[in-house]
């Protein structure tokens, strides 16, 4: 994902943080997870509840719509939204082949979320810090 983001005033340097914050811990499954394709995308269900907060939030800070973190957090949504919508009624135990499947579809948001991870860190001021 090229491009740069830079923040144009604090709510969306705020906004950009907390979406930040959120794509380091959202993709992958948890220890507590019990081995179905609908648990290991019940992640992208709370990132999209997280996406929403986000957006409410900035909007209600008075930030305009066309502003970087409005299309960053939007590519969050088109990013997941084919996987959840694939896995997140599958309560079938996985076999190898459908756990191949959505490792797959995991990994291909994750390098998503890592792309826009990179970009809100470059252009916020805390690339220093670990991902």
């Amino acid at each position: 994902m090229p491009g740069h983001w830079t923040p144009c005033n604090d709510a969306e340097l705020t906004a950009g943080w907390r979406l930040w914050l959120e794509l380091g811990s959202c993709t992958w499954p948890g220890p507590d997870w019990d081995g179905t394709p609908a648990e290991a995308v019940r992640g992208l269900e709370r990132l999209f509840e997280t996406c929403n907060e986000i957006l409410d939030a900035y909007r209600d800070s008075g930030g305009p719509d066309d502003a970087g973190i409005i299309g960053l957090v939007r590519s969050m949504f088109l990013a997941a939204n084919w996987t959840l919508e694939l896995w997140r009624d599958d309560t079938a135990p996985l076999d190898a082949d459908r756990a191949s499947l959505l490792h797959s579809d995991l990994a291909s948001f994750a390098d998503h979320a890592t792309a826009v991870r990179t970009l809100l860190a470059t252009g916020g001021g805390w690339s220093s810090l670990p991902a």
